[in-house]
C-alpha cells in the first residue's frame, strides 16, 4: 500500500465484509457533518444581514449597527490561524468539536441578547467559533482524503457555498417574518447539535499530546495585526477618512504587530504560522491567488446585487437569486475541475484557465451600463463564476498538498485567512472607488441635490428611488453604472496578478496519486510520506508514520474504526470509490 500513496487499515479480524460495510457509511456521515458545519459558518452572516433592520428596531442602537457584523468578522479572522495550529498540536477532532461548541454558545447568547452591546459581544464569541469551523472542515478533509481523491468532493463544497449565498437571504427573511429575529441565531442550534453528534460518534482521529506550548505572544501579535488591518479596511472611507488619524494609527499598529509577529515566528518552538511552509513555491503562489480570489469574489457579491436592483430594477427581496448565474457556473465548473483533477492528477491548467476567465469576466462586467439587459449581465456573471470554480477549491487542494501532514491545520488556516483578508481589502478598496465615482457623477449630472442623494445612496431603496425627480433618478442610475464600471475594472486589473502567479505553479504529483506517489513523496514541494504508510490499528490503535528516511513528524491523518484515508485493506478500494 505504501507504494501507491494510500493507507491500509487492519480491522483486527473484522474481515473484508466488515470493512466494506462500515467504510461507505462512515465516510458519508463524516462528510455530511463537515458540510453542515461549513454551511453554518457561511450561512450565518447571510441570515443575520437580512434580519438586521428588525434587530435594530427591537434593540435600538443604530449607531452600533455595523459592529454586529464587524465583531463577528474580526473574531473569525483573528482566530482562524490559532484554531489551525491548535488542531495540529493537540488533535483535529477535539479542536473542531470545541469550535462547534463555542459557535453554538455564541449563537444561543446572541439570540438572548437584550441590547445592542450584548449582541455585539455575543457575536464576537460566535465569530471565535466560526473561525475554527471552516479550518476544521478543510483540515479534516485533508486528513481523511488524499489530495488525488479530494477533487471529487470539490463540487460538494462549492454547492454548500452557493446554497449559503442563495438561500441565506431567503431563509433569513422567512425566519424573521415568521418566527422573529432571535431565531436567526437559534436556528444554528439544532443544525450544530446534529453536526456535533455525528462528528463525535463517527469521526475517530488519533489523539495527540504535544510537548510544545502554544505561542501565546505570536497569537497576541497576530490578533492585534489582523484586527487593526480589518478595521482599517472596514472603517476607511466610511466612518473615517482614509487619511484620518484613526486610520493612520490603526495601519501603523497593524504593520508593527505583523512585523513583530514574523520576528517571533522565527524564534518560537511551536509557531502559530511556521514560516517554512512559505518555502514551497506552490503554497506561496496559492496563498496569493487565494487572496486575489477573495478580493474579487466578495467585491462582486457586494456590487452585482446593487447594480441589478438599482439599474436593472430587480427585486431586492430575492437578492440571493440575483447571483444565481455566477454561483451555478462556479459550482458546475468546480465539480468538473475536481473530477478532472482526480482522474488525471493534473491541476496546473485550472489556476491558469481560472485566472483568465476571472480577468475576462470582470472586464465584461465593467462594460455594463444603464442599457445592459439581465441576460447579458447573467452571461458575464457566468464567465466570472467559471473562473471562480476553477480557483476556489484548487487553491486549498494544492496548498494542502504542498506541506507535511503535521502542518495541515496551519496550511488550511493560512489559506482561509488570506482569502478572508483579500475579501476585506476587496470590499474596502472597490467600495471606496465605487462611492467616489458615484459622488462625482451625481455632482456632474444633478448638482448639489445629486451630491446629497449620493451621500445616502447605500440606504436608497427602490421606493425611495422612484420618488426622486426624473433628472436626479436618471443621474443616480448613471452614477451607479459608472461606479460599477470602475470597481470591476479595478478588479480585472488585480486579477491579472493571479494570472501571473498561476504561471509559476509547479505541477507536483498529488499525494495518493498511484504510481506518482513515490515521486511526490520525494519532492521538496510535497509531503507524501505521511500519507503513504500502512496503519495496523489492531496493534497500534493510533496512526503513525515511519519517518526514518525523511524526518517527517507523526501523522495525524489517519481515521480509525472504518473511516479510511486511502485504500481499505479488505478490498483495495479508495475511500471515494466506496462512497
Amino acid at each position: 500500500m505504501a507504494e501507491n500513496g494510500t493507507v491500509a487499515v487492519d480491522t483486527g479480524g473484522g474481515g473484508a465484509a466488515a470493512a466494506k460495510e462500515r467504510q461507505p457509511r462512515s465516510v458519508r456521515v463524516v462528510l455530511m457533518a463537515l458540510m453542515i458545519a461549513m454551511l453554518l459558518a457561511m450561512l450565518d452572516n447571510m441570515i443575520v444581514g437580512t434580519a438586521m433592520p428588525t434587530i435594530v428596531g427591537d434593540l435600538g442602537g443604530l449607531e452600533h449597527l455595523s459592529w454586529v457584523v464587524t465583531a463577528y468578522t474580526l473574531a473569525t479572522a483573528a482566530s482562524t490561524p490559532i484554531w489551525g495550529k491548535v488542531g495540529d498540536m493537540y488533535g483535529r477532532k477535539g479542536a473542531f468539536l470545541t469550535s462547534i461548541v463555542v459557535f453554538l454558545i455564541g449563537s444561543g447568547l446572541s439570540g438572548m441578547a437584550q441590547d445592542m452591546n450584548q449582541l455585539i459581544a455575543f457575536r464576537a464569541i460566535q465569530g471565535l467559533g466560526a473561525g475554527g469551523l471552516m479550518v476544521g472542515v478543510m483540515a479534516i478533509i485533508g486528513d481523511l482524503i488524499p489530495p488525488r481523491e479530494r477533487g471529487k468532493y470539490q463540487g460538494m463544497m462549492a454547492g454548500v457555498m452557493a446554497l449559503a449565498m442563495i438561500g441565506g437571504p431567503l431563509v433569513g427573511g422567512a425566519i424573521t417574518d415568521n418566527w422573529g429575529w432571535r431565531w436567526s441565531f437559534y436556528i444554528n442550534l439544532p443544525l450544530g447539535l446534529v453536526a456535533l453528534a455525528m462528528v463525535t460518534a463517527v469521526l475517530h482521529l488519533p489523539k495527540k499530546r504535544s510537548k510544545g506550548k502554544i505561542d501565546y505572544l505570536g497569537a497576541a501579535l497576530l490578533t492585534v495585526g489582523i484586527t487593526s488591518i480589518v478595521l482599517v479596511t472596514t472603517w476607511g472611507g466610511s466612518q473615517y477618512a482614509w487619511g484620518s488619524a484613526v486610520i493612520m494609527e490603526l495601519a501603523a499598529i497593524g504593520v508593527a504587530a505583523l512585523v513583530g509577529f514574523l520576528f517571533v515566528q522565527t524564534k518560537a518552538a511551536e509557531p502559530i504560522l511556521p514560516l517554512h511552509i512559505f518555502r514551497s513555491r506552490n503554497f506561496t503562489v496559492m496563498s496569493l491567488i487565494g487572496f486575489i480570489t477573495g478580493f474579487v469574489m466578495f467585491g462582486a457579491v457586494l456590487f452585482l446585487p446593487l447594480y441589478q436592483q438599482t439599474v436593472q430594477g430587480a427585486n431586492a427581496t430575492n437578492s440571493g437569486l440575483l447571483l444565481l448565474p455566477m454561483l451555478l457556473s462556479m459550482m458546475v465548473v468546480s465539480l468538473v475541475a475536481g473530477r478532472v483533477t482526480t482522474n488525471t492528477g493534473k491541476y496546473k491548467v485550472f489556476p491558469l484557465v481560472g485566472s483568465v476567465l476571472m480577468v475576462a469576466g470582470l472586464f465584461l462586467l465593467a462594460q455594463m451600463d444603464t442599457e445592459t439587459t439581465r441576460l447579458t449581465s447573467g452571461l458575464y456573471m457566468a464567465v466570472l463564476g467559471a473562473g471562480m470554480g476553477c480557483l476556489m477549491q484548487i487553491t486549498m487542494l494544492v496548498a494542502q498538498n504542498s506541506v507535511e501532514m503535521k502542518d495541515m491545520g496551519v496550511a488550511s488556516s493560512s489559506t482561509t485567512l488570506f482569502r478572508t483578508l483579500g475579501s476585506s481589502f476587496g470590499v474596502a478598496i472597490m467600495g471606496a472607488l465605487f462611492n467616489n465615482r458615484v459622488q462625482d457623477v451625481m455632482a456632474e449630472r444633478a448638482g448639489a441635490m445629486g451630491g446629497k442623494v449620493a451621500e445616502h445612496s447605500t440606504q436608497l431603496t427602490a421606493e425611495g428611488l422612484a420618488k426622486l425627480p426624473d433628472v436626479v433618478r436618471d443621474a443616480y442610475l448613471h452614477a451607479v453604472s459608472a461606479g460599477t464600471h470602475s470597481a470591476f475594472l479595478l478588479g480585472s486589473v488585480i486579477a491579472i496578478l493571479a494570472l501571473i502567479a498561476a504561471v509559476f505553479v509547479k505541477e507536483v504529483p498529488l499525494r495518493g496519486a498511484g504510481p506518482a506517489a513515490k515521486e511526490a513523496s520525494s519532492s521538496p514541494e510535497a509531503a507524501g510520506p505521511a500519507d503513504a504508510q500502512p496503519v495496523d490499528m489492531a496493534k497500534a490503535g493510533t496512526a503513525t508514520a515511519d519517518a526514518a528516511e525523511n524526518g517527517t513528524a507523526t501523522a495525524d491523518a489517519k481515521p480509525v474504526e472504518g473511516v479510511a484515508a486511502g485504500d481499505a485493506a479488505a478490498d483495495g478500494r479508495t475511500v471515494s470509490e466506496t462512497v
